[in-house]
């Protein structure tokens, strides 16, 4: 049963006012790639896959990996949302008194299937979970979002190829393609485009799709599903450092904190932005 785009649009808007606050009060943290992907771990994780907060180690399960391990400012907030910890919990991000480390972390957090953080491993790892499931014949699917300043490592490409051989249909990749990585645009830092002929050319099967736009990922998702003898990436336009207007499209927000000023102009536009999409 699908979830209703309204709740959906709610989990992405709250999702960016939690991830604001986190980085704020801990003075660290990735806002720019959190916000650009918030609205595919939002589908993600309410109506794509099956993962259940009152069982989180499920074998059965669908596996998620955040390849692109610093967006935690995305992952922790739905992960709150979902139900597999408390919301309170997000205060105490990347704090000594609480579990949530500034990149994705599997042992103490409920709902990472895998730690992450160094750029390029994490779409190995999911390539070696599809193939898991391919040899024990289950049915669980395996999802896994990179950024597009990532994937200039090479070890992403290794694993392009081996999901391809393997013919890993159980497996879906979501390239966050925001056009900026830290040191600036993508396009002058290292040149990866056309990545949907690349893709293709590697074996994969190939969505361009909206980032931002619900409805077209939640098809993209069931066209991926469907695909079969073949692994599926989307690639997801959108914009780094979404919902809020200073940060949209500026590399500098890739990994800083806001000020004071910066951040009440910030939460603003958000708690607007929310109770927009809440019909308040």
């Amino acid at each position: 049963m699908k979830t209703d785009m309204r709740t959906l649009e709610v989990a992405a808007a709250k999702g960016r006012l939690l991830g604001l606050d986190m980085v704020y009060n801990c003075a660290s943290g990735h806002l720019g790639g959190s916000f650009s992907a918030m609205d595919i771990l939002s589908i993600l994780y309410f109506d794509v896959m099956n993962v259940d907060p009152k069982n989180p180690e499920n074998p059965d399960r669908d596996r998620f990996v955040l390849s692109k391990g610093h967006c935690t400012p995305a992952l922790y907030p739905i992960l709150a949302q979902r139900g597999f910890f408390p919301e309170e919990d997000l205060k105490f991000f990347r704090s000594v008194e609480g579990h949530l480390s500034g990149h994705a972390e599997m042992r103490h957090v409920k709902g990472v299937d895998m730690s992450t953080g160094s750029l390029g491993q994490g779409i190995s790892v999911a390539v070696g979970m599809a193939l898991a499931g391919k040899m024990d014949q289950k049915n669980y699917r395996v999802y896994a979002v990179l950024g597009d300043g990532e994937i200039e490592e090479g070890q992403v490409w290794e694993a392009f190829m081996s999901a391809a051989k393997y013919k890993l249909d159980n497996l879906c990749a979501v390239i966050d393609v925001n056009g900026l990585q830290i040191d600036g645009k993508t396009a002058d830092v290292m040149p990866t485009e056309p990545l949907d002929k690349k893709l293709e050319a590697f074996g994969w099967h190939v969505i361009p799709v909206d980032g931002h736009d619900l409805a077209a990922l939640s098809a993209a998702f069931d066209q991926a599903k469907a695909n079969t003898g073949a692994p599926t990436v989307l690639l997801a336009k959108t914009v780094k450092g979404k919902g809020v207007s200073f940060m949209e499209n500026n590399a500098g927000w890739h990994g800083k904190a806001p000020n004071e000023e910066q951040y009440q102009q910030a939460r603003g536009e958000l708690v607007a932005a929310l109770a927009e999409k809440e019909g308040k």
